[in-house]
């Protein structure tokens, strides 16, 4: 059983740290993250998941999830959680949060919780330098995955977190991850004619959809932030990322590719990014050099027109509750 204990966890340092399972059948206070086809992070290169932030003791607050564990600590066979403080650049110089935090996994055969949280009570100091506690063997991989425990039916999981900070409560909010299994790949072609008279400093493509979500290539064509005036910028972003709910964000797998109109020897970048209202554009300042893309060599610019394709998987969608 995994409930109703003492356990002792060993750091690298083989320094014994002492924390307790528990069952309650009271959600956590203060944020829940559910996530739909689990199995979809690691299968898409998630190995590490932040949720949005919430509010707690009047401070910001995440979960840190590590679905197949916490590589940096060498963690093997378990699921890693950890809480994180966000926000900290408005606190001032030498500021110290002492906390007392619980975090939570739904049993769903039961409708009760696991519950993991420091013996005896202890508060953990968040500081500049630790702004990062929790459990590197929160539960093994393989109990996990045993759906007579209830943790993961249906390839959905619930995790949650509490956290008291001198004894102050707000209003709990959450957040819905759901993975895509299957995601198509949606491609878009944009030819640009005329190249040699554009005067925009950011061109942008016709919008296209993608997971539900519509999107369009952004072409500066004198370049921009740090490749200004040696090469082509190229990005991939949401057409208007003000439509989307607060706290919204969106993973998405993507490529940009610059077409060769003359030997079909393309140019392309390749990235993941997850995509939100704060963050609704990625891709490269310095895609790729005025004097390669004007060489008529290379093929990427034939009698004034060149063509931008972009290749787009939306694979994870999360969502506030």
């Amino acid at each position: 059983m995994l409930v109703n204990s003492k356990c002792v966890e060993k750091n690298p340092k083989n320094n014994e740290r002492r924390f307790t399972r528990s069952v309650s059948e009271a959600p956590p206070t203060h944020y829940t993250v559910k996530i739909q086809s689990f199995s979809l992070l690691l299968k898409n290169s998630v190995e590490k998941y932040e949720s949005g932030d919430f509010e707690a003791g009047g401070y910001k607050w995440k979960l840190v999830l590590y679905p197949a564990g916490n590589k940096s600590k060498n963690v093997k066979e378990h699921i890693s959680v950890y809480l994180a403080m966000e926000n900290t650049s408005s606190l001032q110089h030498g500021w110290e949060v002492y906390a007392v935090f619980r975090l939570f996994l739904l049993d769903q055969n039961k409708g009760n919780f696991l519950i993991l949280q420091d013996a005896m009570g202890i508060e953990r100091r968040f500081h500049r330098l630790k702004l990062e506690w929790g459990f590197d063997e929160f539960i093994p991989i393989k109990a996990f995955n045993d759906a007579s425990n209830g943790f993961l039916l249906e390839d959905t999981c619930v995790f949650g977190a509490e956290v008291f900070v001198s004894k102050e409560r707000s209003t709990g909010k959450g957040e819905c991850l759901s993975m895509i299994k299957d995601a198509p790949s949606i491609k878009h072609v944009w030819r640009i004619d005329n190249f040699s008279k554009l005067r925009s400093e950011c061109c942008d493509s016709q919008v296209f959809n993608s997971g539900d979500q519509k999107w369009k290539i952004q072409l500066y064509p004198t370049g921009r932030r740090h490749g200004t005036g040696t090469h082509l910028a190229m990005y991939l972003a949401l057409a208007d990322s003000t439509t989307l709910t607060p706290g919204s964000k969106i993973y998405a797998e993507f490529t940009v590719r610059l077409l060769d109109q003359v030997q079909a020897r393309h140019i392309a970048g390749k990235a993941n990014f997850w995509f939100s209202a704060s963050n609704p554009e990625s891709g490269w300042a310095r895609y790729v050099s005025f004097a390669y893309f004007n060489n008529p060599g290379n093929g990427c610019l034939v009698k004034d027109v060149c063509s931008v394709e972009a290749e787009v998987t939306v694979h994870g969608v999360s969502n506030a509750l």
